[in-house]
């Protein structure tokens, strides 16, 4: 069974090939052609991510998230969410990395099988960079406005962190 799993990647990519060579499709021109679009999605979303990784090391080092982590601790215990995992809330909508490092030590301190480590675990893969892949599609799209979109898809996180310590305490707790 592994070994068919293995192969399953460069299987795909043969049926593609035969499929486009049997419905006469000048591959390498399409190749290149995707490249060019791909190129031109890129140099669209730059600008995005000239503006957000700098912000997003500006929260790091201002000292704001352990002040908000302060802030939020009674409204989070009040909806079941673990106060240690108050970082990692914040940092999961605007960066996957930073979040992973926030949800790595928390499951370092707490250990795996915690509840801590579980929730955190839970969290991170249940949710979304939300303003970071929105900047980048709304970039790529050429999308100026996106009234809702954003807020809609941060009440979605709240709703997906509360639901993922909701189970996980349900689960584990």
């Amino acid at each position: 069974m592994s070994a068919l799993l293995d192969l399953t990647a460069p299987l795909l990519i043969c049926c593609a090939l035969l499929c486009a060579a049997f419905q006469r499709v000048d591959i390498y021109g399409a190749l290149v052609e995707g490249a060019r679009k791909g190129l031109r999605v890129m140099a669209d979303i730059l600008p995005a991510l000239v503006a957000l990784f700098p912000a997003l090391a500006l929260l790091r080092s201002s000292g704001l998230p352990a002040l908000l982590g302060e802030l939020l601790s009674p409204a989070l215990h009040a909806l079941g969410i673990p106060p240690e995992t108050t970082l990692l809330l914040l940092l999961r909508p605007i960066s996957g990395s930073g979040a992973l490092a926030a949800a790595s030590e928390l499951i370092e301190r707490w250990g795996a099988d915690s509840l801590i480590g579980r929730t955190a675990a839970v969290m991170i893969g249940s949710s979304e960079t939300t303003l970071y892949v929105s900047a980048l599609y709304f970039a790529a799209a050429g999308v100026k406005r996106s009234r809702w979109a954003v807020p809609a898809a941060l009440c979605a996180d709240l709703a997906c962190f509360v639901s993922s310590a909701w189970i996980c305490r349900l689960l584990w707790g």
